[in-house]
């Protein structure tokens, strides 16, 4: 899975398509995330000791991962993600990271 929590990421197909949110939940096994604003459902909840009034609560439901595409962190634009192998300066060893593919930019 390309994506991981805290992408900044656009919605490439589907109903919410060319929306954009941060991601909030990822589920690597089902190949779901959760995306902050995106596929809201509406639920009747039962009142409980956490909601003592009950009523209607609005959740995000996970979409599929790749329904999903991340956002270049240099031109804001839907970005393909790649891996690289650099070398730590502090400690001298090896480590992979993500980069863009359009900008070459490092991701977090």
């Amino acid at each position: 899975m390309k994506v991981r929590k805290e992408d900044k990421v656009v919605v490439i197909a589907g109903n919410y398509k060319g929306k954009t949110g941060k991601i909030l939940k990822v589920f690597p096994k089902k190949n779901r995330v959760i995306v902050e604003g995106v596929n809201i459902r509406k639920r009747h909840t039962k009142a409980s000791q956490q909601n003592p009034q009950g009523g209607i609560v609005e959740k995000e439901l996970p979409i599929d991962a790749s329904n999903v595409m991340l956002l270049d962190p240099k031109t804001n634009e839907p970005t393909r993600i790649g891996k690289k192998i650099i070398i730590d300066d502090k400690t001298g060893k090896k480590k992979s990271v993500r980069i863009s593919r359009t900008s070459g930019e490092m991701l977090s």
